[in-house]
């Protein structure tokens, strides 16, 4: 590679390493806005979800087909990852094929994985565009994706099918310059898919393939550079935070709430004040309104979430016509936080700009319309909690604002009076037995 190029790609490698450091920096300082949760416990249990959710796609399988082909990405993506550490190399050092002296008569081999890969990726994403686009089923064409996170999708699987067909057309160029005996392009051996493409190339000169075979390199590695900064802005940022995001998973079972100690206390103090704490400091707030008052855990189950849809269709409330879509309060979260951390990016600190995760983002119809029945925590296949956000945005509603169905409020005021849920005195809820014949 002349050395003007290698200059280019090394300032080119520089520029792309830093902006995505940066904007990593960012979001790892927005997921950490949130409260503290400790998520330390049993590692083993941890590191088995990892494997089972994160890279075995468990959940994924509950519909077979579809996983083997999310798999066929994912396992394309992760693998041809290698090839791409090769193109790397070959930028910063200025070769060509690195790994080919190294690894002799292999080279051909794995180049013909990849290439197989490549093929099967490119199909895929054409059958996942077909879904989403003609066939347009109904979790892909609900209004929570109008706008960008449509495009969005559209873009990713776009990019995909570029990359693979830069990646096999630099090859057959490559395998016709090998024909040809240039010296600089040692020759690698068979290579499958890339042998039906380059006979096409036989009748061009030397000098233009190299350029053609170049082109398709350098567009290749900027697709790359372009992809990488791309993904903290996309919904396919879960392709990193899946990892992380299943290890901190809940452990405990699915249905069980987490009760907040405060609560607690306040309930004895007014039902059995000899049983509180007289230590215990009353909580600053109950719930929470906005993303600050959410846990560390609920921020990364936002930058995680796939907008897959999953969770929205297996949601009951949904089903029958509610406004709630757990899809959409995590996106709702997602953007708020991008939102609180561009004002603290142009201000050095957060300054207050007069909104709210609820009410502004999430709306009171969506949260009552929760029956807290974990359909959407179960359909998750990165792990992910709507439920626990909905909860606390609920909590600070009825904690805090005093902001209830008069349903709600009916129910409350009875157990607060009578212990019960219903509106019958203590001394008396047993009088049905009266009531009964022979007694």
């Amino acid at each position: 590679m002349p050395i003007l190029q290698q200059i280019l790609f090394v300032a080119l490698f520089i520029v792309a390493t830093w902006l995505f450091t940066k904007k990593a920096g960012e979001i790892k300082r927005n997921i950490f806005l949130g409260r503290p949760e400790d998520r330390s416990d049993n590692p083993s249990k941890r590191w088995k979800n990892v494997l089972l959710l994160a890279l075995g796609q468990k959940k994924m399988f509950k519909n077979p087909l579809v996983a083997f082909l999310h798999l066929i990405i994912y396992g394309g993506f992760i693998i041809i990852n290698i090839e791409v550490l090769e193109l790397l190399l070959d930028g910063l050092l200025g070769t060509h094929r690195l790994f080919l002296p190294l690894l002799g008569n292999y080279y051909a081999f794995i180049i013909n994985v990849f290439e197989s890969l490549a093929v099967l990726v490119t199909l895929v994403c054409v059958v996942f565009l077909t879904r989403r686009n003609i066939i347009k089923l109904k979790r892909f064409a609900n209004k929570d994706l109008e706008g960008w996170p449509k495009s969005d999708a559209n873009y990713i699987l776009i990019t995909e099918i570029v990359l693979m067909s830069l990646f096999l057309l630099m090859n057959a160029t490559d395998q016709a310059i090998q024909l040809k005996g240039s010296e600089h392009y040692k020759t690698t051996g068979s290579l499958f898919f890339s042998s039906f493409i380059s006979p096409y190339f036989s009748n061009i000169p030397l000098s233009s393939l190299v350029v053609i075979e170049r082109i398709c390199w350098w567009l290749h590695i900027i697709g790359i550079f372009t992809f990488l900064n791309y993904l903290p802005y996309s919904k396919h940022l879960h392709i990193v935070l899946a990892f992380p995001n299943a290890y901190y998973s809940r452990l405990n079972a699915i249905g069980q709430m987490s009760n907040m100690p405060s609560v607690q206390n306040e309930v004895l103090y007014a039902m059995q004040p000899e049983l509180a704490p007289t230590n215990a400091n009353p909580p600053e707030k109950f719930g929470a309104k906005d993303v600050f008052d959410l846990s560390w855990k609920n921020l990364m189950d936002a930058y995680s979430c796939t907008e897959c849809g999953r969770c929205t269709s297996a949601c009951p409330a949904n089903i029958t016509g509610k406004l709630l879509s757990p899809r959409k309060i995590m996106m709702a979260t997602r953007d708020r936080l991008e939102e609180v951390g561009m004002n603290i990016n142009q201000n050095k600190a957060f300054v207050d700009d007069g909104k709210s995760l609820i009410q502004n983002y999430i709306g009171i119809e969506e949260l009552r319309a929760c029956t807290t029945c974990n359909a959407c925590v179960e359909e998750c296949p990165v792990s992910i909690s709507p439920l626990d956000i909905i909860m606390e945005l609920r909590r600070a509603l009825i904690m805090e604002d005093s902001n209830a169905p008069q349903e709600w409020n009916s129910t409350f005021s009875n157990i607060e009076n009578n212990f019960a849920p219903w509106k019958f005195a203590p001394d008396d809820r047993a009088n049905w037995i009266n009531e009964m014949p022979n007694n």
